[in-house]
Protein backbone atom coordinates (compact mmCIF):
# COMPACT_ATOMS: atom_id res chain seq x y z
CA UNK A 1 0.00 0.00 0.00
CA UNK A 2 1.53 3.36 -0.53
CA UNK A 3 1.41 6.87 1.40
CA UNK A 4 1.29 10.37 0.40
CA UNK A 5 2.08 12.45 3.16
CA UNK A 6 -0.02 15.64 2.55
CA UNK A 7 0.47 18.94 4.23
CA UNK A 8 -0.34 22.86 3.49
CA UNK A 9 2.09 25.38 5.34
CA UNK A 10 2.35 28.61 5.42
CA UNK A 11 5.98 30.62 6.74
CA UNK A 12 7.62 27.35 8.40
CA UNK A 13 10.38 27.62 7.22
CA UNK A 14 11.82 26.65 11.09
CA UNK A 15 10.41 23.45 11.17
CA UNK A 16 9.69 22.13 7.73
CA UNK A 17 12.57 20.08 7.15
CA UNK A 18 12.88 18.82 10.53
CA UNK A 19 8.83 17.30 9.75
CA UNK A 20 9.75 16.04 6.84
CA UNK A 21 13.49 14.48 7.40
CA UNK A 22 11.59 12.37 9.99
CA UNK A 23 8.86 10.76 7.28
CA UNK A 24 10.38 11.02 3.88
CA UNK A 25 11.85 6.84 4.21
CA UNK A 26 7.68 5.89 5.54
CA UNK A 27 5.70 7.81 2.41
CA UNK A 28 5.85 6.83 -1.38
CA UNK A 29 5.20 10.63 -2.19
CA UNK A 30 5.21 14.37 -0.48
CA UNK A 31 2.23 16.42 -1.58
CA UNK A 32 2.71 20.06 -0.26
CA UNK A 33 0.66 23.27 -0.24
CA UNK A 34 1.51 26.65 0.55
CA UNK A 35 -1.27 29.03 1.21
CA UNK A 36 1.26 31.84 0.58
CA UNK A 37 4.46 31.87 2.46
CA UNK A 38 7.06 35.30 2.50
CA UNK A 39 9.68 32.62 4.18
CA UNK A 40 11.77 30.00 2.63
CA UNK A 41 9.14 27.86 2.84
CA UNK A 42 9.10 27.02 -0.86
CA UNK A 43 12.52 27.05 -1.24
CA UNK A 44 12.91 24.18 1.60
CA UNK A 45 9.94 22.21 0.33
CA UNK A 46 10.94 21.97 -2.82
CA UNK A 47 14.05 20.04 -1.82
CA UNK A 48 11.59 16.80 -0.69
CA UNK A 49 8.72 16.80 -3.81
CA UNK A 50 7.89 18.28 -6.94
CA UNK A 51 4.17 18.31 -6.11
CA UNK A 52 4.19 21.93 -4.84
CA UNK A 53 1.46 24.02 -4.80
CA UNK A 54 0.00 27.21 -4.28
CA UNK A 55 -3.21 28.06 -2.48
CA UNK A 56 -4.90 31.23 -2.23
CA UNK A 57 -5.42 31.30 1.29
CA UNK A 58 -9.21 32.26 2.14
CA UNK A 59 -9.44 31.83 6.18
CA UNK A 60 -11.15 28.14 5.65
CA UNK A 61 -8.78 25.61 6.52
CA UNK A 62 -11.03 22.18 5.30
CA UNK A 63 -10.94 23.95 1.93
CA UNK A 64 -6.73 24.57 2.14
CA UNK A 65 -6.80 20.85 3.24
CA UNK A 66 -9.59 19.40 0.57
CA UNK A 67 -7.28 21.22 -2.29
CA UNK A 68 -4.65 19.58 -0.83
CA UNK A 69 -6.03 15.79 -0.60
CA UNK A 70 -7.58 16.27 -4.19
CA UNK A 71 -3.28 16.16 -5.63
CA UNK A 72 -2.76 12.70 -3.75
CA UNK A 73 -2.35 9.52 -5.69
CA UNK A 74 -1.34 7.15 -2.67
CA UNK A 75 -3.78 4.38 -1.21
CA UNK A 76 -3.79 6.36 1.91
CA UNK A 77 -2.88 10.02 2.91
CA UNK A 78 -1.09 11.12 6.32
CA UNK A 79 -1.93 14.12 7.15
CA UNK A 80 0.49 16.13 8.62
CA UNK A 81 1.77 19.69 10.07
CA UNK A 82 4.96 21.00 9.79
CA UNK A 83 5.62 21.02 13.64
CA UNK A 84 5.07 17.59 14.20
CA UNK A 85 7.55 14.81 13.65
CA UNK A 86 7.65 11.22 14.29
CA UNK A 87 10.76 9.69 16.01
CA UNK A 88 12.63 6.35 14.70
CA UNK A 89 11.02 4.29 17.42
CA UNK A 90 7.48 5.06 16.40
CA UNK A 91 8.99 5.61 12.61
CA UNK A 92 9.04 1.49 12.69
CA UNK A 93 5.67 0.97 14.21
CA UNK A 94 3.93 2.86 11.02
CA UNK A 95 6.56 1.16 9.01
CA UNK A 96 4.75 -2.07 10.53
CA UNK A 97 1.53 -0.76 10.37
CA UNK A 98 1.56 -0.52 6.47
CA UNK A 99 2.81 -3.97 6.12
CA UNK A 100 -0.31 -5.39 7.60
CA UNK A 101 -2.89 -2.74 7.16
CA UNK A 102 -6.29 -4.80 6.25
CA UNK A 103 -8.26 -3.16 3.41
CA UNK A 104 -11.36 -2.16 5.00
CA UNK A 105 -9.55 0.25 7.49
CA UNK A 106 -10.23 3.68 6.31
CA UNK A 107 -9.11 6.31 9.40
CA UNK A 108 -6.02 5.17 11.83
CA UNK A 109 -6.12 7.44 14.74
CA UNK A 110 -2.57 8.26 15.86
CA UNK A 111 -1.22 9.53 19.52
CA UNK A 112 -0.62 13.05 19.21
CA UNK A 113 1.86 13.64 22.10
CA UNK A 114 2.28 17.74 23.24
CA UNK A 115 4.90 19.01 25.42
CA UNK A 116 4.88 21.66 27.98
CA UNK A 117 8.36 22.67 26.73
CA UNK A 118 6.63 23.73 23.46
CA UNK A 119 4.14 27.02 22.38
CA UNK A 120 1.69 24.69 21.85
CA UNK A 121 -2.02 25.56 22.61
CA UNK A 122 -3.11 22.17 23.19
CA UNK A 123 -5.02 21.17 26.29
CA UNK A 124 -3.66 17.74 26.98
CA UNK A 125 -0.64 15.91 27.01
CA UNK A 126 -1.72 13.20 24.71
CA UNK A 127 -5.11 12.61 22.52
CA UNK A 128 -5.76 10.46 19.88
CA UNK A 129 -6.33 12.08 16.46
CA UNK A 130 -7.60 10.58 12.89
CA UNK A 131 -4.06 10.91 10.69
CA UNK A 132 -3.90 8.49 8.33
CA UNK A 133 -6.95 8.37 5.33
CA UNK A 134 -7.67 5.75 3.57
CA UNK A 135 -7.94 7.95 -0.26
CA UNK A 136 -10.63 6.13 -1.98
CA UNK A 137 -13.74 4.58 -0.38
CA UNK A 138 -15.74 1.66 -1.33
CA UNK A 139 -19.51 1.96 0.03
CA UNK A 140 -20.16 -1.98 1.54
CA UNK A 141 -23.59 -2.98 2.00
CA UNK A 142 -24.13 -4.64 5.28
CA UNK A 143 -26.72 -6.95 7.36
CA UNK A 144 -28.00 -10.39 6.21
CA UNK A 145 -31.41 -9.06 5.89
CA UNK A 146 -32.53 -5.33 6.14
CA UNK A 147 -29.58 -4.78 4.61
CA UNK A 148 -27.55 -1.14 4.70
CA UNK A 149 -24.79 0.69 3.48
CA UNK A 150 -22.02 1.08 5.97
CA UNK A 151 -21.83 4.38 6.44
CA UNK A 152 -19.46 4.56 9.48
CA UNK A 153 -15.80 4.83 8.71
CA UNK A 154 -13.97 1.74 9.67
CA UNK A 155 -11.36 3.24 12.28
CA UNK A 156 -8.23 1.65 13.70
CA UNK A 157 -6.49 3.17 17.14
CA UNK A 158 -2.96 2.73 16.96
CA UNK A 159 0.33 3.00 19.16
CA UNK A 160 2.15 4.89 17.05
CA UNK A 161 2.86 8.42 18.81
CA UNK A 162 3.85 11.50 16.90
CA UNK A 163 5.55 14.36 17.95
CA UNK A 164 4.00 18.00 17.96
CA UNK A 165 6.79 20.10 18.43
CA UNK A 166 5.99 24.24 17.44
CA UNK A 167 8.00 26.97 17.75
CA UNK A 168 5.03 29.38 18.34
CA UNK A 169 1.35 29.74 18.66
CA UNK A 170 -1.05 30.35 15.83
CA UNK A 171 -4.02 31.82 18.18
CA UNK A 172 -3.55 34.99 16.41
CA UNK A 173 -4.80 33.39 12.77
CA UNK A 174 -7.02 30.88 14.11
CA UNK A 175 -9.11 33.66 16.00
CA UNK A 176 -9.23 35.74 12.59
CA UNK A 177 -10.90 32.34 11.03
CA UNK A 178 -13.27 32.45 14.49
CA UNK A 179 -14.13 36.11 13.68
CA UNK A 180 -14.52 35.97 9.64
CA UNK A 181 -16.70 32.54 9.86
CA UNK A 182 -19.26 35.14 12.16
CA UNK A 183 -18.84 38.73 10.01
CA UNK A 184 -19.97 36.24 7.75
CA UNK A 185 -23.14 35.67 9.18
CA UNK A 186 -22.61 31.76 9.81
CA UNK A 187 -23.05 30.28 13.27
CA UNK A 188 -20.75 28.46 14.97
CA UNK A 189 -21.27 24.64 15.28
CA UNK A 190 -20.82 23.28 18.94
CA UNK A 191 -17.03 21.67 17.72
CA UNK A 192 -16.14 25.43 16.52
CA UNK A 193 -17.66 27.05 19.68
CA UNK A 194 -15.77 24.81 22.64
CA UNK A 195 -12.52 25.10 20.35
CA UNK A 196 -12.89 28.73 20.06
CA UNK A 197 -13.47 29.32 23.71
CA UNK A 198 -10.62 26.51 24.48
CA UNK A 199 -8.06 28.51 22.68
CA UNK A 200 -9.70 31.68 24.08
CA UNK A 201 -8.68 30.35 27.32
CA UNK A 202 -5.06 28.99 26.67
CA UNK A 203 -3.93 31.71 24.31
CA UNK A 204 -6.22 34.83 23.97
CA UNK A 205 -4.99 38.59 24.89
CA UNK A 206 -7.86 41.24 25.96
CA UNK A 207 -8.46 42.04 22.63
CA UNK A 208 -8.96 38.44 21.42
CA UNK A 209 -11.85 38.40 24.27
CA UNK A 210 -13.11 41.50 23.75
CA UNK A 211 -13.74 41.04 19.90
CA UNK A 212 -15.49 37.32 20.93
CA UNK A 213 -17.98 38.38 23.85
CA UNK A 214 -20.70 39.24 20.65
CA UNK A 215 -20.47 35.41 19.90
CA UNK A 216 -20.53 34.02 23.46
CA UNK A 217 -23.46 36.17 24.38
CA UNK A 218 -25.29 35.50 21.68
CA UNK A 219 -24.67 31.83 22.05
CA UNK A 220 -26.50 31.61 25.60
CA UNK A 221 -29.64 32.65 24.24
CA UNK A 222 -29.88 30.98 21.09
CA UNK A 223 -32.21 27.87 21.75
CA UNK A 224 -30.22 25.37 20.21
CA UNK A 225 -27.69 25.83 22.06
CA UNK A 226 -27.03 22.77 24.99
CA UNK A 227 -26.22 23.52 28.37
CA UNK A 228 -22.94 22.31 27.91
CA UNK A 229 -22.29 25.26 25.34
CA UNK A 230 -23.44 28.03 28.00
CA UNK A 231 -21.08 26.51 30.43
CA UNK A 232 -18.35 27.14 27.78
CA UNK A 233 -19.99 30.87 26.99
CA UNK A 234 -19.77 31.28 30.91
CA UNK A 235 -16.17 30.96 31.23
CA UNK A 236 -15.21 32.90 28.01
CA UNK A 237 -17.30 36.02 29.17
CA UNK A 238 -16.29 36.21 32.90
CA UNK A 239 -12.63 36.12 31.73
CA UNK A 240 -13.55 39.12 29.13
CA UNK A 241 -15.05 41.41 32.40
CA UNK A 242 -12.58 40.28 34.46
CA UNK A 243 -9.86 41.64 31.76
CA UNK A 244 -12.03 44.93 30.72
CA UNK A 245 -12.36 45.56 34.71
CA UNK A 246 -16.40 45.55 34.23
CA UNK A 247 -16.93 44.02 37.98
CA UNK A 248 -21.17 43.96 37.39
CA UNK A 249 -20.54 41.32 34.63
CA UNK A 250 -17.89 39.34 35.80
CA UNK A 251 -20.17 38.22 38.91
CA UNK A 252 -23.09 37.83 36.94
CA UNK A 253 -21.18 35.56 34.59
CA UNK A 254 -19.09 33.80 36.82
CA UNK A 255 -22.34 33.18 39.21
CA UNK A 256 -24.00 31.83 36.49
CA UNK A 257 -21.75 29.11 36.24
CA UNK A 258 -21.36 28.30 40.10
CA UNK A 259 -24.80 28.42 40.18
CA UNK A 260 -25.54 26.02 38.01
CA UNK A 261 -22.46 23.77 37.77
CA UNK A 262 -19.36 25.38 38.68
CA UNK A 263 -15.61 24.61 36.85
CA UNK A 264 -12.01 25.07 37.59
CA UNK A 265 -11.73 27.83 35.20
CA UNK A 266 -14.31 30.40 36.49
CA UNK A 267 -13.00 28.92 39.95
CA UNK A 268 -9.42 30.39 38.58
CA UNK A 269 -11.22 33.56 37.67
CA UNK A 270 -12.95 34.47 40.85
CA UNK A 271 -9.43 33.29 42.47
CA UNK A 272 -7.65 35.86 40.20
CA UNK A 273 -9.83 38.78 40.65
CA UNK A 274 -9.45 38.34 44.47
CA UNK A 275 -6.18 38.19 44.00
CA UNK A 276 -5.63 41.00 41.66
CA UNK A 277 -7.70 43.07 44.77
CA UNK A 278 -5.47 41.75 47.29
CA UNK A 279 -8.06 39.60 48.99
CA UNK A 280 -5.11 36.73 49.51
CA UNK A 281 -7.14 34.89 51.68
CA UNK A 282 -10.09 34.77 49.52
CA UNK A 283 -8.59 33.83 46.47
CA UNK A 284 -6.85 30.76 47.90
CA UNK A 285 -10.24 29.64 48.54
CA UNK A 286 -11.33 29.93 45.19
CA UNK A 287 -7.68 28.63 44.05
CA UNK A 288 -8.32 25.44 46.03
CA UNK A 289 -12.38 25.08 44.85
CA UNK A 290 -9.94 25.26 41.02
CA UNK A 291 -7.51 22.28 42.66
CA UNK A 292 -9.79 19.92 44.48
CA UNK A 293 -13.69 20.57 44.25
CA UNK A 294 -14.30 21.00 40.50
CA UNK A 295 -12.98 19.90 37.53
CA UNK A 296 -12.07 22.27 33.92
CA UNK A 297 -14.08 21.78 30.79
CA UNK A 298 -12.06 24.20 28.56
CA UNK A 299 -8.51 24.28 30.12
CA UNK A 300 -6.61 21.92 31.82
CA UNK A 301 -4.46 23.27 33.14
CA UNK A 302 -7.37 25.64 35.44
CA UNK A 303 -7.64 22.13 37.59
CA UNK A 304 -3.91 21.70 38.33
CA UNK A 305 -0.85 23.80 37.26
CA UNK A 306 -2.76 27.54 37.28
CA UNK A 307 -4.41 26.95 40.98
CA UNK A 308 -1.45 25.20 42.37
CA UNK A 309 0.85 28.03 41.14
CA UNK A 310 -1.34 30.88 42.21
CA UNK A 311 -1.52 29.45 45.61
CA UNK A 312 1.85 29.70 46.25
CA UNK A 313 1.65 33.17 45.26
CA UNK A 314 -1.27 33.44 48.05
CA UNK A 315 0.45 32.15 51.01
CA UNK A 316 3.91 34.01 50.07
CA UNK A 317 1.21 37.06 50.03
CA UNK A 318 -0.03 36.18 53.27
CA UNK A 319 3.19 35.57 54.71
CA UNK A 320 4.19 38.89 54.67
CA UNK A 321 0.46 39.98 55.84
CA UNK A 322 1.08 37.60 59.11
CA UNK A 323 4.81 37.49 60.06
CA UNK A 324 2.77 35.62 62.98
CA UNK A 325 2.59 32.66 60.52
CA UNK A 326 4.96 33.25 58.02
CA UNK A 327 6.59 30.04 58.59
CA UNK A 328 3.77 27.72 58.11
CA UNK A 329 2.76 30.03 54.84
CA UNK A 330 5.86 29.80 53.26
CA UNK A 331 5.94 26.29 54.02
CA UNK A 332 2.76 25.84 51.95
CA UNK A 333 3.69 27.99 49.21
CA UNK A 334 6.94 25.97 48.59
CA UNK A 335 5.41 22.95 48.82
CA UNK A 336 2.19 24.02 46.01
CA UNK A 337 5.11 25.56 43.71
CA UNK A 338 6.52 22.48 43.76
CA UNK A 339 3.66 20.40 42.99
CA UNK A 340 3.29 22.85 40.03
CA UNK A 341 7.08 22.13 38.71
CA UNK A 342 6.38 18.17 38.81
CA UNK A 343 3.74 19.01 36.28
CA UNK A 344 5.41 21.23 33.85
CA UNK A 345 7.78 18.56 33.61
Amino acid sequence: MTVSLCMIVKNEENVLARCLDSFKELVDEIVIVDTGSTDRTKEIAARYTEKLYDFVWISDFAAARNFAFSKCSGDYIYSADADELIDAENAEKFKALMQVMEPEVEIVQMWYVNRHAYQTTENFEKDLRPKLFKRQRNFVWIDPVHESVRLEPVVFDSEIEIQHWPESQHSARDFGVFQKAVAEGKTLSKKLLHMYAMELLLAGQERDFAAAVPVFEAAIYEAQRSADERMDAYCVLARAARLAKDVNAFFKWALKNISLNPCAEVCCELGQYYYDAGDFEEASVWFINALQETKPILQAAAGERIPLEMLAHCYEKLAGQYPEMAEEFLKMAVEYKGRAKEIEG
